[in-house]
């Protein structure tokens, strides 16, 4: 069996991970969220600009 796969091991890896600090977790979640509320305009546009234009030549 694997040394790191029992629940002292994965303690010890735990113990070993460098956590985010609150500051840089907030910045970078932000930039996550900023960003794909961007995305979502963005697609939601271009679904309107598409179905206007269609509307427009008679197909939808």
């Amino acid at each position: 069996m694997l040394k790191w796969f029992s629940l002292s091991g994965i303690a010890k890896e735990v113990k070993r991970i460098r956590w985010p600090r609150t500051k840089d977790l907030v910045e970078h979640s932000t930039e996550v969220i900023a960003f794909t509320v961007a995305f979502g305009v963005f697609f939601v546009a271009c679904e309107f600009l598409i179905s206007f234009f269609l509307k427009m030549i008679g197909i939808g």
